[in-house]
């Protein structure tokens, strides 16, 4: 998942707060990315959790990640508090409870490596918004957990995990295969980032519709088309925090013609359902994460 040097980028505000998220290549295979963050001095509040085409697993250093499927939820006594996160496909924000500070290492894991990395088909965690990483992955867990509090360097924190997983994935052995129907249906619409028609990707795999939605929503925990949508709104969302990263003028319509959408308001649509908010509003709301190294899922880094 690392190698021994990781990007790293810091903001500091005049107020003291500070961001930090350290990002390595990840050498594991399954993991889409690997960031840890520390953050500290900043205001208690909520922090929205988008859906994206990745399952996530965090291990948090400095006390429980408190979420809810509603702001409501995540303030009150039926929130999920766990210090190890193991969370599903989303097809809605989540709201996840923003302390004075936090830390720890987050993960995207592609869905397929569920099997190995977790021990279990993506489709098994889907019942909740998210799981106790302790009661998926087994005691453990924990133990690498405690470990990385521990460890002082970004870089030892990385190499546990890493090895940790790799362990996993080893163990799993013949376990872990997925159906090659439902692999290569995935690999079609990522290529296709999410556009195409579920007849067109059915004939690609030689399955019916109906079969293919079938096996594919056991593995996974969706269908199809909701992959598909998840994936074309993370390009979208990619195109928009590119254009604060470079400084750039926000064209949605632009954005919305490249990311397959059928027009403008195709694309605010998604953006509501997935966040609760427009682009714009979305932008103005994250706009020091972004700018801290937030919301990149790897794009832009060397590690």
């Amino acid at each position: 998942m690392a190698s021994r040097k990781a990007a790293v980028r810091e903001q500091g505000t005049a107020d003291g707060e500070s961001l930090e998220f350290v990002r390595a290549a990840p050498r594991v295979e399954g993991v889409v990315s690997a960031v840890g963050y520390r953050t500290s001095g900043q205001r208690p509040g909520l922090h929205i959790g988008l859906p994206s085409p990745y399952l996530t697993l965090i291990f948090s250093f400095d006390g429980p990640v408190t979420t809810g499927l509603t702001p409501q939820q995540a303030g009150g006594p039926d929130a999920a508090r766990t210090d190890i996160v193991v969370g599903a496909l989303q097809q809605g924000p989540a709201y996840v409870v923003q302390p004075e500070r936090e830390s720890g290492i987050q993960l995207a894991v592609h869905p397929l490596a569920a099997r190995a990395l977790f021990g279990v088909p993506a489709a098994e965690l889907t019942g909740e918004l998210v799981a106790s990483g302790a009661d998926v992955l087994g005691v453990r867990a924990e133990a690498v957990r405690q470990r990385l509090v521990e460890e002082g360097d970004w870089a030892d924190r990385f190499a546990t995990l890493s090895g940790y997983l790799r362990a996993r994935a080893a163990a799993a052995g013949r376990s872990a295969r997925v159906r090659p129907e439902v692999a290569e249906a995935w690999a079609w619409l990522a290529r296709h980032r999410g556009a195409g028609t579920l007849d067109g990707l059915a004939r690609h795999v030689a399955l019916s519709p109906r079969r293919l939605t079938t096996l594919f929503r056991a593995e996974t925990g969706v269908t199809p088309k909701q992959a598909a949508s998840l994936m074309r709104f993370e390009h979208a969302k990619a195109a928009v925090v590119r254009t604060v990263v470079r400084g750039t003028a926000l064209d949605l319509a632009r954005v919305a013609a490249d990311c397959g959408y059928y027009d403008h308001s195709h694309l605010v649509r998604d953006f509501r359902r997935y966040t609760g908010a427009s682009p714009t509003a979305w932008l103005v709301e994250e706009c020091r994460n972004i700018q801290a190294g937030g919301h990149m899922n790897g794009e832009g880094w060397e590690a």
